[in-house]
Formats: structure tokens, C-alpha cells, sequence
């Protein structure tokens, strides 16, 4: 379901990083700091960190064997892909919001 939900903002990433190719470091940061856009990607980094999460949980479940391993693995790539939510999301509402 999240492989799904995560075609049109992946889509809308992909397109928006084309666009802005030939583009200088001012020019990104005015396009991240677009509402729209800051929404966008903050949407689009909380799904991709999900989905990420699921699937390194079905690695481990498929591959792993002992609950001893497995327990701390499937806890740890919890707080990773927490922690790399929080801060992609952290660092795009900081440009969004800087004066």
C-alpha cells in the first residue's frame, strides 16, 4: 500500500528535480520554501521513511532467525527511520520558515 501511495510524490520529486537541474542553490531553496512544496516533501519524506521501515522489518524477519537478533534489529531500524523523519522533516520546515 505504501509502495502505491508513494508513486505521485516520487513522481512530483523526480519532475521538480528536472526541472530545477540547471538551477543554482538560491533558486532550490525559494522552490523548497514554497508552502506547497514544503507540504509536499515533508508528506513525501514521512511515506518514504514508512515504507522504508516495512521493508527493512520483512528483511529482517525473512533473514533473521533468533529472536535475540532480531527483536533489537526490527527496534533499531524503528528509531533509525524515526530519526530520519524527524530530521528530513526538521531540516525542510527550517528552510521553509527561515527569514
Amino acid at each position: 500500500m505504501t509502495a502505491v501511495a508513494l508513486i505521485p510524490p516520487t513522481l512530483w520529486f523526480a519532475a521538480s528535480l528536472i526541472a530545477l537541474t540547471n538551477s543554482d542553490y538560491n533558486t532550490f531553496i525559494a522552490w523548497l520554501k514554497a508552502p506547497s512544496v514544503s507540504i509536499l516533501m515533508v508528506l513525501l519524506l514521512i511515506a518514504l521513511c514508512h515504507h522504508m521501515g516495512l521493508g527493512l522489518r520483512v528483511v529482517v524477519g525473512d533473514y533473521v532467525h533468533s529472536d535475540w537478533v532480531k527483536i533489537p534489529a526490527v527496534v533499531a531500524i524503528r528509531c533509525a527511520c524515526v530519526a530520519l523523519a524527524v530530521v528530513g522533516i526538521f531540516a525542510t520546515l527550517r528552510i521553509a520558515f527561515d527569514g
